[in-house]
């Protein structure tokens, strides 16, 4: 029995709706990326919403279809929004914090049509639209007057139609426009995960998820706003939709404050003081900056009430500060991009806020209770629950109608337990008060001799420390304990610090056994995009780091005895508290190194410096290494002096003053047409930090003797001497030189000869090296890994752009060394260079453009899927087969997109077959294709018309798996394939000449 009830669909437009109707004078404050501060109300962005709204429709974006918001907080990102969702399209913000190439693989993962963006990313979009086939209309939010006066993109992007202006979109349509009408499960909006382990994930809002998520934040005991309150969302609308609160104040009807691109201490207190601000919402770091500006200028906060701080964890000394200096209450709160984001808030109970403030501190300091609609459970890694007794260590659950059911595309996989909880990656223990605490991320915990030490525990509590101003905690390899914990201090400007303060001032706070084995002074710890620790990166930097007991263990062992050092060569930095100051920046592998980050990026850091450098994530300082000796890495506790192999030049980078930025966005921006693309084959190293480049070091000159300026000239020619000898040389003699010219001629010329033998041997290298790779497979002398990957993708090519260099140095030796006997030699280099480029030029066009694929399929809107069996053969170490892929990033013009799109671009042979014969008789032609091409059947079913096989290369034995369906059809039968590489990148076209000839043959 249904009850009888209204029904109405659950879409956010019916909150800009009811903020229209109800509070339609409430104002919206923004600071302009112009500069200036403007006002409008709800019912003005409700009319301008649906401008936008007939904006888009005319430009022919359906429902379903994704457009792209890259902007700062404002009232006409806000217009935006709702003008997207009201229509049923779907809004996808973009985070400019993360590096183009990532920002242009999401927007292609999305399959955004259009882009709203703000003049401060005008570098960025220049720098990747050429990557983003299917956007066609970027759209500034700026008027007439602002708009950039000769905007170019970076390369060829024929699709691209230009920019369009904000304002004069709003103008030219009316506000006649019907929203709503669809399904409340209708996508609303996309937000894509951080991507530290991994390619970003996209997490699908729906329209009912985002209402349901807006009821739940006006409830009390989470953030209990009201019509009365004014709030100043700090948090971007690009991290996780601002926490909601787009969604949250409009519902509500109340005033709203957008900072724009001003997140600096003095520019948030301003906004908090003239605008009356009530309730506020931002991660630690930007209430630390606030608290800094408020002590500096002894400056008060009368009207502020509550701020909500999520993102990590909040120090206590943030908490108490608000309460005792200011009279604000901190809210904890965590959640993530799966959970809408709002997961839990450290509201206090009855019983605990009769408790004195300093016992509440420890409740406080929690992440909190779930909310109505959210629930949370704790399991061990067998997946059995765990009780909630405030000690038990589990990874932390989550389920709710907020919370993500799977990631876009499918992405990952099944994300559910059988329960329908989601695995937040997180450690946590939840108390009998039912506050949950995150301990740490699952990846992230310190596990020691069978137990878990939390590290976010421990950083906090040493963040206390007067003296510093950052804290990390990693593990690393211990041989007894498996791992133990060591602290990593980034200390506040000017201040000194020994090893031993910190240990003290942790001793008492913590259990004993996890006091960290050392600490280490770092001049800067990495942050990620979304403002949080980059502790990936840190291990990956500190990956050599030995324990200093560990150290003095190995120095005994190896040379006993009160005079003995350490070992020649051990992997160490050195101590906190010694001579030389650790470093947790050491340079990069030479590889990483050996080009310059593309020419985009001075222009993205530009555009972020527009704003503050405290409003975005920093970019990380850049380390040149220079190699200056081969010298023994400094070591622990060494008391000498010792030189470093490598010396880091530090360059910081350049940063705009905020008083800047009004003028910088104000000016007509003119966009260097001469700009590279984003993208750089980077291979698995790590992206080059967002900066301006560094200063090349200038080479170091020994000074020159000053007998050398006046020694006699001595001159080298292959000519013979102007001046002949006065006695005519015998016969002999005459045979004698003839002989040596003659041998002179055929070296080559002495050195230069030499030279070009060299230049010779390197252009032939990278076919020896594909010869001997496919040869050694086919032999078995090695594997496909070594043959293949590493000989022939990796090698050759590198050897091949060698080649071009030795090729024209071997012209410039013939130059200067006798170029009427070495030019052949000279030439033989550059043309078997040139030559085996066009091979590989050739190659890539045979092979489709080489789109960095490996699968190809006639049919990905009903897609061929292995069977159990297909899936057994295939084995487990091959790729991951996805109903609908898409290229990761890396994947250059390709990145983002779907396989099924770059397939009917570059393999035409990539089409159904249709064939006037029945369904069985096209079978028995498939199959016979099928055996003729030399394939292993695995699934022979001709009653479901399910055929499967594999096969593999001639040369290398590169193993691909084909699916072959046949079903009825009105003219007879279709016949339908699929072929499947199990090894991840290019193919060079394999599969589809492959998947080309079977349809031809099937034809007949």
């Amino acid at each position: 029995m249904q009850g009888l009830m209204q029904h109405g669909a659950l879409t956010v437009d019916k909150i800009i709706d009811h903020a229209a109707q109800w509070h339609g004078a409430r104002e919206v404050v923004t600071r302009s990326v112009e500069g200036p501060i403007v006002r409008t109300t709800y019912a003005a962005i409700h009319n301008r919403a649906k401008r936008v709204s007939n904006a888009l429709l005319g430009m022919g974006i359906k429902p379903g279809d994704r457009v792209g918001t890259l902007a700062w907080n404002t009232a006409r990102h806000m217009e935006a929004w709702y003008g997207i969702m009201g229509i049923g399209a779907v809004c996808h913000t973009l985070n400019p914090r993360l590096f183009p190439e990532q920002i242009a693989w999401i927007a292609n993962h999305g399959g955004d049509r259009v882009i709203f963006t703000d003049l401060t990313f005008l570098p960025i979009i220049a720098g990747i639209v050429q990557h983003l086939p299917s956007v066609e209309h970027v759209v500034v939010f700026t008027d007439r007057g602002h708009m950039p006066a000769n905007f170019q993109v970076a390369g060829d992007a024929p699709h691209f139609k230009g920019l369009l202006c904000f304002e004069d979109l709003v103008a030219e349509h009316h506000a006649d426009c019907a929203w709503g009408g669809f399904d409340e499960g209708t996508a609303a909006g996309l937000c894509y995960t951080s991507g530290t382990t991994g390619d970003p994930k996209g997490v699908m809002y729906s329209h009912r998820s985002n209402v349901l998520h807006t009821l739940i934040t006006l409830q009390p005991d989470v953030m209990g706003l009201s019509q009365k309150d004014v709030i100043l969302p700090v948090v971007p609308m690009f991290h996780a939709n601002a926490w909601g609160v787009a969604f949250s104040a409009p519902g509500t009807g109340a005033k709203m404050v957008m900072p724009g691109a001003k997140m600096d201490g003095a520019s948030i207190y301003e906004l908090l003081d003239s605008e009356g601000v009530t309730f506020s919402a931002a991660v630690p770091t930007v209430w630390q900056m606030l608290l800094q500006h408020l002590r500096e200028t002894g400056l008060k906060l009368p009207v502020l009430k509550k701020v909500v701080v999520g993102g990590a964890a909040c120090p206590e000394h943030i908490i108490r500060a608000f309460h005792e200096d200011y009279d604000v209450e901190v809210v904890h709160a965590w959640g993530m991009t799966e959970t809408s984001p709002l997961g839990t808030l450290s509201v206090m109970t009855e019983d605990l806020e009769k408790l004195p403030y300093d016992q509440q501190m420890p409740y406080r300091l929690k992440q909190g209770r779930p909310p109505l609609g959210v629930e949370l459970k704790l399991t061990d890694d067998a997946g059995n629950r765990l009780p909630h007794d405030g000690k038990s260590f589990g990874n932390l659950k989550i389920r709710g109608p907020i919370i993500a059911a799977e990631y876009f595309r499918g992405a990952g996989g099944k994300i559910l337990d059988e329960e329908g909880f989601f695995d937040t990656g997180d450690v946590a223990t939840i108390d009998d008060h039912g506050f949950m605490q995150i301990t740490d991320r699952a990846k992230d915990v310190v596990k020691s001799g069978g137990e878990w030490i939390s590290t976010i525990d421990i950083e906090n509590i040493a963040l206390g420390h007067p003296k510093a101003a950052m804290t990390a905690v990693i593990g690393v390899a211990h041989p007894k304990w498996d791992e133990r914990p060591i602290l990593l201090v980034k200390l506040k400007e000017g201040e000194t610090a020994t090893k031993q303060e910190f240990l003290d001032f942790l001793q008492g706070k913590i259990a004993k056994w996890w006091t960290p084995d050392d600490v280490v002074f770092v001049d800067d710890i990495p942050l990620g995009a979304t403002g949080k620790i980059d502790k990936k990166l840190i291990r990956q930097r500190m990956k050599d780091y030995v324990l200093p007991s560990l150290v003095a263990e190995t120095v005994a062992e190896v040379a006993p005895g009160p005079q003995a050092g350490p070992p020649a060569g051990a992997p160490t930095l050195a101590a906190a508290d010694g001579a030389l100051a650790a470093r947790i920046y050491a340079p990069e592998p030479e590889d990483s190194i050996s080009e310059p980050p593309p020419l985009l990026e001075p222009l993205v850091t530009e555009a972020l410096a527009q704003a503050p450098a405290e409003s975005v994530a920093p970019p990380e300082p850049i380390f040149v290494a220079v190699h200056l000796a081969e010298a023994q890495p400094a070591v622990l506790d060494t008391p000498e002096t010792v030189e470093s192999p490598v010396a880091e030049v530090v360059v910081e980078p350049e940063t705009i003053a905020p008083t800047q930025v009004a003028e910088a966005a104000v000016a007509p921006m003119v966009v260097d047409p001469v700009v590279a693309p984003a993208f750089e084959a980077r291979g698995e190293t790590e992206p080059f930090p967002v900066g301006p480049l560094p200063p090349v070091a200038e080479p170091v000159l020994a000074m020159v003797p000053e007998a050398a300026f006046h020694a006699e000239p001595t001159f080298v020619t292959d000519e013979p001497p102007l001046a002949m000898p006065l006695i005519p040389p015998t016969k002999k003699a005459r045979k004698k030189a003839a002989a040596k010219v003659n041998a002179k001629a055929k070296s080559g010329g002495g050195g230069g000869g030499v030279l070009l033998d060299l230049a010779v041997l390197i252009a032939l290298a990278p076919a020896l090296l594909v010869a001997a790779g496919a040869v050694g497979v086919k032999l078995g002398l090695f594997d496909q890994a070594i043959g293949y990957d590493l000989m022939t993708r990796d090698w050759a090519s590198k050897v091949a752009m060698l080649g071009v260099a030795t090729g024209v140095l071997g012209l410039i030796v013939a130059l200067f060394g006798g170029f009427s006997k070495l030019w052949k030699k000279a030439l033989l280099a550059l043309a078997i260079t040139i030559a085996t480029l066009g091979v590989m030029v050739a190659a890539n066009a045979i092979g489709g453009r080489a789109p960095p694929v490996h699968e190809v399929s006639t049919d990905w809107k009903t897609p061929l899927m292995p069977s159990d069996a297909g899936l057994a053969a295939r084995g487990g170490d091959a790729q991951t087969i996805e109903a609908d892929p898409s290229l990761p990033v890396g994947s250059l013009a390709f990145a983002g997109r779907r396989v099924a799109d770059v397939n009917a671009e570059t393999c035409a042979a990539a089409k159904p077959l249709i064939l006037e014969r029945s369904p069985a008789d096209a079978y028995e032609a498939a199959k016979a294709a099928v055996q003729s091409a030399g394939l292993s059947i695995v699934t022979d079913d001709p009653m479901d018309g399910r055929l499967e096989a594999t096969g593999q290369s001639f040369w290398y034995g590169l193993k691909d798996d084909l699916v072959v369906r046949v079903r009825p059809d009105a003219a007879g039968a279709r016949v339908d394939m699929r072929s499947i590489g199990r090894t991840a990148g290019g193919d060079m076209g394999r599969n589809c000449r492959r998947l080309g000839g079977l349809l031809a043959a099937v034809k007949g």
